[in-house]
């Protein structure tokens, strides 16, 4: 008899023996071996989901609302895009391009609470800030920053000294009161002193700005508070908005040089070929070109890699336990029934095919407790977190269960159960045929 025939015989005489042991086995054993089986897969599959879904929310929120597909920076030794315009100019003609925002960003200082001190000796409180200067219509098509705000309304190109101000900056929001002072008793409608810094970087900048005549710099204007913002993109509560016009008119600023452009693709290319486009118009000449990956921060993908490998670790030991549990049910059953397997051996079954027969018995139960897992997985609990994401301080949580990565999961803990399962029933197969029958 040659290999393959002898494997062919093992299978089939092994396959038979194994579904009679499951049809004759109690229903209720079986329910809990499944599902033992689909707990064990979706704890192998969920917790580094969820883990991993922790800082993918966070990127995506990047994206959506802070970087854009394609994010367009100041290089290294530049304090602005040079020739912003000309790139402009280009994206109008983009067909690929659905919207982009041009942002200038800068320096500022933040006073409340002027108007009325019972103590004129008191320090105004004020905070530093980042200044974003947007155009409102073009940033809310961009990135849909009004859905962040909590109170007030969205700033508008028609309107003139308004300012919104991001919620981490305001006692009556923030819980970072150890780090800095956050402003007391901030609300809509209320006026606030902006000082804008300009582009400078140090002192000595500004003491040469000022021989020079040049007195664009700390221009102090009263703006009241249209609206706040509270995102869980921490640049964004964390700074002022103001528009162009207002910047422009206080600053006397005539530079049309932005420190960032936000682009949105049509989604007819991935990120990377509109990144080659930008590229290839000889964007990188003028600005820092990256991707929302390349964009997001270190900080972020290390707290992603360590939790994907805590999830890994978590779902190590789930198999673990799974196995043994699979090695201790087959090793009983195979035990309790070791007068029939000396029969079989003694009317001529053969080793390879009783032990075929708890392998398929343990495959059963992977199938099925997978199976189920999947269907759940999949069918309930992958929409149920888009629908409703877990709310942490930093993002919203999503499940993050990519097919393949989950597959390979779904083949690792079936391949560990199907040697759970041959185990223990090779351990009472090769035991003196007559002493099983005698059971000696």
């Amino acid at each position: 008899m040659t290999f393959f025939k002898k494997i062919s015989r093992f299978a089939k005489v092994g396959s038979f023996l194994g579904i009679r042991q499951i049809k004759r086995g109690s229903i209720w054993i079986n329910l809990l071996i499944i599902s033992i089986m689909t707990l064990t897969f979706l704890s192998l599959v969920v917790i580094p989901g969820i883990l991993v879904g922790l800082t993918e929310g966070s990127f995506e929120q990047n994206r959506e609302y802070l970087t854009g597909d394609v994010y367009l920076t100041t290089l290294p030794d530049e304090e602005a895009i040079v020739n912003t315009q000309d790139i402009i100019r280009v994206l109008d003609t983009l067909p690929e391009v659905q919207d982009y925002s041009v942002r200038f960003k800068i320096g500022s200082t933040v006073e409340s609470g002027y108007l009325y001190r019972d103590d004129f000796s008191e320090e105004v409180e004020s905070l530093s800030v980042s200044a974003f200067v947007i155009n409102p219509e073009q940033e809310e098509a961009t990135t849909g920053l009004s859905n962040f705000l909590v109170e007030g309304e969205m700033l508008s190109s028609n309107r003139s000294g308004e300012v919104l101000i991001g919620s981490t900056l305001l006692q009556k929001y923030s819980n970072f009161s150890d780090l800095f002072e956050p402003l007391s008793d901030v609300e809509v409608g209320q006026a606030v002193k902006i000082t804008l810094q300009g582009e400078v970087k140090d002192e000595f900048q500004r003491e040469q700005q000022l021989l020079n005549g040049n007195d664009d710099f700390g221009q102090t204007t009263e703006f009241i508070v249209k609206g706040i913002i509270d995102s869980k993109v921490g640049e964004l509560s964390s700074s002022i908005f103001i528009t162009e016009q207002d910047y422009r008119r206080i600053a006397k600023k005539r530079s049309l040089q932005a420190q960032e452009i936000v682009i949105k693709h049509d989604g007819s290319l991935n990120d990377e070929q509109f990144k080659e486009i930008a590229l290839s118009y000889d964007f990188g000449r003028y600005a820092k070109v990256r991707t929302a990956t390349e964009a997001i921060p270190k900080f972020l993908s290390d707290v992603q890699q360590t939790f994907g490998l805590l999830g890994n670790m978590i779902g190590f030991v789930g198999i673990v336990v799974s196995s043994i549990t699979i090695f201790i049910v087959i090793y009983i059953n195979a035990l309790t029934r070791r007068k029939f397997i000396g029969i079989l051996k003694g009317i001529g079954i053969s080793e390879g095919a009783i032990e075929f027969a708890y392998i398929m018995q343990s495959l059963f139960y992977a199938l099925f407790g997978i199976g189920l897992g999947l269907l759940l997985l999949y069918g309930f609990m992958v929409p149920f977190f888009v629908q409703n994401p877990i709310d942490f301080p930093f993002s919203d949580g999503i499940l993050v269960a990519d097919l393949i990565p989950t597959l390979t999961r779904a083949g690792i803990l079936m391949a560990v159960t199907m040697i759970a399962g041959f185990l223990p029933a090779r351990i009472i197969v090769r035991q003196n045929t007559l002493d099983s029958i005698l059971q000696r």
